[in-house]
């Protein structure tokens, strides 16, 4: 996504991409706002569209929206089973790992039993009234702390620039936002997937590993998470035979 993203303007994605490089060496500088102020800046000069949003409404939802029946079955079949096991997998366990990993100690309270009870809540408390599905996740915990957030203060200067941004009169704040370049936030995206990809744990994992995470990745991408998951338990379990087998 983040190639297709840079593809549509690669002038700006390059020089975006440089930017981040440069300064990212030192965490004291605020790398993502400079560099997407520059991608900004640069596609305004060469006359490259920002980012293209759909029809919002801006009415608030007065009372709760159940689904039908209908929409239950049809959501269980084509999107609960392949998100639950993404949200299992990628916000309950990957989060709690990366926490560790990154902070240590201090990420003690970052549980997969925490992680799994605020997500559930956030779902059952705020879908009803309009909100579409929410969940931790590790490629946003991997992209915070590479682009220098430390401490809890990083998320609520996020959430009052967010609320900032959305009690700015008429549309101007969507204004704002729409004009950043989606080149630039590709190159954002690249280099969070890179952080992501490239954890200890994939690299430091014994070669024996490394068919179970290629079976696991490749049916991931083919087909979808769910099975994605079940294939990649299941050829774990084959290698554990298979190593225990060879150690007798």
């Amino acid at each position: 996504m983040s190639l297709d993203l840079m593809a549509s303007a690669p002038l700006i994605a390059m020089v975006t991409l440089v930017l981040l490089a440069g300064l990212l060496v030192s965490p004291r500088y605020p790398a993502t706002l400079v560099a997407l102020a520059a991608a900004t800046l640069l596609a305004q000069a060469l006359d490259v569209p920002g980012m293209i949003f759909g029809t919002l409404s801006t009415e608030m939802v007065s009372l709760p929206v159940w689904p039908s029946l209908a929409e239950i079955e049809r959501a269980i079949a084509v999107f609960v089973l392949p998100q639950l096991s993404l949200t299992f997998t990628n916000a309950v366990l990957l989060t709690a790992l990366l926490a560790g990993d990154y902070f240590g100690a201090r990420s003690s309270h970052v549980t997969p039993v925490r992680l799994s009870i605020s997500s559930g809540l956030a779902n059952l408390f705020l879908t009803p009234w309009g909100a579409l599905p929410m969940c931790h996740g590790a490629g946003g915990l991997a992209a915070h702390y590479r682009f220098g957030a430390r401490s809890g203060a990083a998320p609520l200067m996020i959430g009052v620039a967010l609320i900032a941004f959305s009690l700015l009169p008429g549309k101007f704040g969507l204004t704002i936002l729409a004009a950043i370049p989606a080149a630039g936030l590709g190159a954002l995206l690249l280099v969070t997937a890179g952080q992501l990809a490239a954890t200890k744990r994939l690299l430091d994992c014994k070669p024996a590993c490394w068919p179970v995470i290629a079976v696991t990745a490749g049916v991931t991408v083919v087909v979808d998470p769910f099975w994605g998951l079940l294939v990649g338990a299941g050829a774990e379990a084959i290698r554990k035979r298979i190593v225990c087998a060879l150690v007798k």
